[in-house]
């Protein structure tokens, strides 16, 4: 059986300096807002490449916490506007309806499957505060348009950077090696004006159960975020905001600083396992992931060579998307093949029964790629000779 993610694996790879650090931890006393905390979200805060960085709960609580925190500090107020992609997973949009804010929907580009920025001024009205960009199965999702969108509108830029960790927004280069200062514009997460992080088992930074963070530049907002976060405290026993209990325990924060200096260098190897796929698999009825053109290094959209996919750093390749018109049918072969595979996502958040109020809209681009899209296993601990039989496989599907 070739699993999706083999978490015991990469776990593995980590020790024993993943049971020494969790052992450090339990040995201190000490499990929450401690040194270890303190530690990782200086560290992390340096690696993305932004002033702040408040560890929380879980992503989702991040992305709450950057728009509760808004609220707070009177920039945005009950009933605004909130552009977000609707291709992306719910937890985008609960964070949106969580804060009393109201999400409008924008089609994905079918290649990229991130937003279409092309798509995103049309959806601007006097009630828009924000725009939240998704930088979905880890391909960073970063154009000139949606900042100048923003600075014609005045309109605040959130990353849900979720499944992206480590991706840079430089165009085409040599592949980043782990320590090493990073070149070009710099790291998702670092781009707009706050950024949510998660750190979920899965994620290519993964902790040992929830985890998430929040960055940004902005010191009011950081404040902010950290003192709601923290049932609004400002110290012990003194409450300026209506918080929320959401904090980064001591462990995960040890267990993520284990992760984090090798993170780069993981993300490499999920580019070798993609090059692998897009230069083998071969059945014209699956559409292959694409890459936006300009990061292509050819100006094209949809580029699939290898070469190309290791030296674009802008995709981390969280996950490998294929399409097929019969998606359902294709992953029952595959799973009878013994190949486990995942479906991000089978409904869009519009058709969910939880967000009804949504289901009349009409998104056809949405619609087909929920309908058609497969992930296929990738991981930084897959070999070659794994890859190789999920091709072979996939290729003999008619």
């Amino acid at each position: 059986m070739i699993k999706f993610l083999n978490l015991q694996k990469i776990t593995s790879s980590f020790e024993p300096e993943l049971s020494l650090a969790v052992a450090r931890v339990v040995k201190s006393g000490w499990f929450l807002l401690g040194e270890e905390t303190a530690a990782f979200e200086k560290e992390f805060a340096e690696f993305i490449g932004s002033k702040h960085c408040i560890g929380t709960a879980n992503g989702l609580d991040a992305l709450r916490l950057i728009l509760k925190a808004y609220i707070e500090i009177g920039v945005m107020k009950e009933g605004d506007e909130i552009i977000v992609p609707a291709n992306t997973f719910i937890a985008t949009i609960l964070a949106i309806t969580d804060n009393r804010l109201r999400p409008v929907f924008v089609e994905p580009d079918i290649e990229t499957y991130n937003i279409d920025s092309a798509l995103i001024e049309q959806a601007v009205t006097d009630r828009t505060k924000a725009i939240i960009v998704v930088h979905l199965y880890g391909q960073a999702c970063w154009y000139a348009e949606i900042t100048e969108i923003a600075k014609k509108y005045n309109l605040k830029i959130i990353e849900d950077n979720a499944q992206a960790a480590g991706a840079v927004t430089m165009t085409h280069g040599t592949p980043v090696a782990a320590g090493t200062q990073v070149p070009g514009p710099g790291r998702t997460g670092s781009l707009g004006d706050a950024s949510g992080h998660s750190f979920y088992p899965g994620k290519n930074l993964g902790a040992l159960g929830d985890g998430g963070a929040v960055t940004t530049d902005d010191d009011e907002l950081a404040s902010a975020v950290r003192s709601i976060a923290n049932y609004g405290s400002v110290q012990k026993y003194v409450h300026n905001h209506k918080g929320l209990n959401s904090r980064l325990d001591e462990i995960q924060a040890a267990v993520l600083r284990v992760k984090l200096p090798r993170l780069d260098t993981d993300n490499q190897l999920r580019r070798v396992i993609a090059g692998f796929y897009t230069s083998n698999i071969c059945n014209p009825q699956i559409v292959l992931p694409g890459l936006a053109k300009q990061d292509s290094g050819k100006g094209e959209q949809g580029s699939h060579s290898p070469d190309v996919i290791l030296n674009t750093l802008s995709h981390v390749w969280h996950l490998f998307v294929i399409r097929h018109p019969e998606r359902d049918r294709l992953r029952k072969y595959l799973e009878e093949n013994d190949i486990q595979t995942l479906i991000h996502y089978p409904v869009p958040p519009h058709k969910q029964r939880a967000y009804a109020e949504y289901s009349h809209l009409n998104l056809p681009v949405t619609g087909k790629i929920h309908r058609e899209v497969l992930s296929l296993p990738i991981s930084q601990v897959m070999t070659l000779d794994e890859a190789g039989k999920v091709v072979d496989i996939v290729n003999q599907f008619r």
